[in-house]
Formats: structure tokens, C-alpha cells, sequence
């Protein structure tokens, strides 16, 4: 077998193995959990024999491995199941619901990476002065600080006192359902509607979770480039580099920037992965409806067929990006498909 066939073999094992062990142990955890789902379907007030019907329908009567293969079946079709809170097809809840965590995740993982690499390189290149120590202390607190914390803070000022942002919400309850769903990102739908009003409604909504996201990931993404840029700084090529003549803009940008590069990759890769299905609080408390507020409400609910259909996403998701910074790797460093 041609060595790229082997190795296009074995990556779609591990991640059919990957999908199905997440579902399997999300399954088990959701069987195990202290709510009734036929409860919560038939309601308390329900008699033992619409009970015993119910229990035997949703085939909670057979193994939880029997239970798993049908469910692993149906997702093999296409089918996840209907939600029990909304009524709706989980695929259904899904397009609605993703399309907000994936444009609030993405403005936040932009505003990390145009502020957090150009951190990072400074705090290397000035290492131990005064820009250093802030570059340091704004990676820490950003780090330490619990976003809910943040967020509660941040609508209390910017929306509460100064009025500067928008309150809650994706946009303004006035222009709801005005702008005709095409991606299911507001912003992008407004703008191909040519409804510039709206547009400038939805950024004021957006732009404090979304900055609360990027001062997240900024935090992550400037410490690892800070971490990087040392080591390719106290490196001999630098030195050989620079006793060529090379201007200091050269060094630091075009050989030490340029070293640290695929590495970055996988760091801002994470750091979008991580927004994407870790931004749960940030959208409870903003009440944004995106994905991870979806799973949330879903679980606390035992609405499992919803909960199951999240996770097949959110391990799609990281799935797809390390597929995307494995193509990156290769084209930024030819050596890394050898």
C-alpha cells in the first residue's frame, strides 16, 4: 500500500474512532444522568401505561450498547433525532443555533490574533522591560479573570452606564426576522440584504462578547507567541543574522516571525476551537443563541437527541481545524509532507 494511502487510511480510523468513543461516552453520561427523559417528554401528570409506552418507544427497555448502535445508525442516515425542548429536528436546531456561535467565536478569535501575536513579538523583543511586564500582566489577568465575571462587568459599564454597546441579544427586538436568513450569520445577512441599519445594530450587539472572546484568546495566543519568539531569539541563526548586517525589522519579522509560524497555526487553531465550543457563559449571559447555550439548556433539560447532535458538531468542528492547520503546515513548510 502507497505510503499516502496509508496514512489517508489510518487518519479516517482514528477519527471515525474519535467521533464514535465522544458520542458513546456522552451517550452513557446522558443515560446516567439524574432526569427521566420520558418525563420529560410525557410530562408528570402522565398515567404508568403512557409511561411504559413512552419508555418502551424511546427504547430505553434494551442495553445501553443496543441503544447506542440504533442511535449510531440513524446519524449514519443523516437523522439525529428531534429535540424534546423545541419540537424541532436536532439538525434543524442546529443550522439555527451554530451559525451565531460560529460568527461570535470568529470576530473573537480575529481580535486575538491581531492583538495577541503583535503582544506576544513585543513582549519577546523587549523581554523584561516595562512593556514586557504589561504584556505579561494583561496575558495573565485576561487568563485568570472568569469571563461570566467580565461579561456581568462589561454589561454594567459599556451598556448599563456608558450606553455605548448594545444590551443582550443578537440585535434589537424591532428588527428581528427583517433580514432574510442566507448564512445565518446577522451580519453577513444583513450586508447582503443592504440592510445597513440593521448591520450597525448587530455590531453593537456583537462587539462585547465578541471583545470579551478575543480578550480570551489574545491572552492564550500572546503568551505562546511570547514563548516562541524567545526561543528562535536566543537561537545562533539570529545571532549570524544579525552580525550580517540584517536590519532588526528583518531579523524579528522575516527569519524569527517566520520560524514560529506553523507553530502558531495550532495555537490559533485550539484558541478557535476552544471559542467555539467553550463560549457557553458568554452566551447565557449575553443571551446569545449560539450552540453552546443550545447544549446547555438541552442537557439540563435530559433533551439528549439535542445534546449528542451538539457534540457531533463541536467534534466535527475540531476535526475540520486540525484538517485545516495540517493543509497550512504543509504549505508553509513543504518538509512537513515528507
Amino acid at each position: 500500500m502507497p505510503p499516502i494511502v496509508s496514512k489517508t487510511v489510518s487518519f479516517l480510523v482514528t477519527v471515525v474512532a474519535t467521533m464514535v468513543g465522544l458520542l458513546f461516552i456522552t451517550f452513557v453520561i446522558g443515560r446516567l444522568m439524574p432526569v427521566d427523559p420520558v418525563l420529560a417528554i410525557i410530562g408528570e401528570r402522565a398515567t404508568q401505561a403512557q409511561y411504559d409506552a413512552a419508555y418502551k418507544a424511546l427504547g430505553l427497555d434494551q442495553s445501553i450498547l443496543t441503544q447506542f448502535w440504533i442511535y449510531l445508525k440513524d446519524v449514519a442516515h443523516g437523522d439525529l433525532g428531534q429535540s424534546v425542548r423545541t419540537g424541532q429536528p436536532v439538525l434543524h436546531d442546529i443550522a439555527r443555533f451554530f451559525p451565531a456561535t460560529l460568527e461570535l467565536a470568529t470576530i473573537g478569535t480575529i481580535i486575538g490574533v491581531i492583538i495577541g501575536v503583535p503582544l506576544g513579538v513585543l513582549a519577546a523583543v523587549k523581554r523584561g522591560s516595562f512593556a514586557d511586564q504589561i504584556a505579561r500582566f494583561v496575558a495573565l489577568f485576561g487568563y485568570s479573570m472568569p469571563i461570566f465575571w467580565l461579561g456581568l462587568v462589561g454589561l454594567l459599564i459599556f451598556y448599563g452606564i456608558l450606553g455605548w454597546v448594545g444590551g443582550p441579544g443578537r440585535i434589537d427586538i424591532f428588527y428581528e426576522d427583517m433580514v432574510p436568513p442566507v448564512t445565518g450569520m446577522i451580519l453577513v445577512d444583513s450586508l447582503l440584504a443592504g440592510e445597513t441599519d440593521i448591520f450597525w445594530n448587530a455590531v453593537s450587539h456583537i462587539i462585547l462578547p465578541a471583545s470579551l472572546l478575543g480578550y480570551y484568546s489574545l491572552a492564550y495566543i500572546s503568551r505562546m507567541t511570547r514563548s516562541f519568539m524567545l526561543e528562535q531569539l536566543n537561537a545562533e541563526y539570529i545571532t549570524t543574522a544579525r552580525v550580517k548586517g540584517l536590519s532588526e525589522r528583518q531579523v524579528i519579522w522575516r527569519h524569527a516571525f517566520g520560524n514560529i509560524q506553523v507553530q502558531l497555526i495550532t495555537v490559533i487553531a485550539l484558541s478557535y476551537a476552544s471559542l467555539l465550543e467553550g463560549s457557553v457563559l458568554t452566551e447565557i449571559i449575553f443571551s446569545w443563541p449560539g450552540i453552546g447555550s443550545y447544549i446547555t439548556t438541552s442537557l439540563l433539560s435530559a433533551d439528549m437527541a439535542a445534546v449528542l447532535g451538539g457534540t457531533i458538531v463541536i467534534g466535527l468542528v475540531f476535526i475540520g481545524l486540525n484538517i485545516f492547520s495540517d493543509l497550512l503546515y504543509r504549505f508553509l513548510d513543504p518538509r512537513a509532507s515528507r
